[in-house]
């Protein structure tokens, strides 16, 4: 697991982005923003792995973004820490640019009726 490392940059956006930049991040918090709290949970709802997701999360409790509760029990809940729940109205921002700018693809099968 690597961990997570501040950065140094004189830059919010540069300082913001080394956590945010990582996709996984992004998703891991919209699971959070609807009420997901629990490892089991996030795993089953991405497609992401089981190190990937530790090593996630233990970025986003560093960063301040999430605690754990109780911190060291092993099957804590993740919570969203005020700095997490900051993160609110970007997220949203984000999500209404993906769905203004980036639509859905087309898959053939949609033009066949299958989806």
């Amino acid at each position: 697991m690597k961990d997570y490392t501040p950065s140094r940059s004189p830059c919010p956006v540069g300082r913001a982005s080394r956590l945010l930049g990582d996709r996984w991040v992004l998703l891991i918090l919209r699971e959070a923003f609807l009420g997901i709290d629990r490892f089991e949970d996030f795993m089953s709802r991405l497609d992401i792995s089981r190190a990937a997701l530790t090593s996630r999360l233990g970025w986003m409790v560093a960063a301040g973004v999430l605690e754990r509760v109780p911190p060291q029990a092993k099957r804590a809940r993740y919570r969203l820490t005020p700095a997490g729940e900051a993160l609110r109205p970007t997220y949203d921002a984000i999500k209404a640019w993906g769905d203004a700018w980036l639509p859905r693809a087309h898959h053939a099968d949609a033009e066949q009726g299958l989806e």
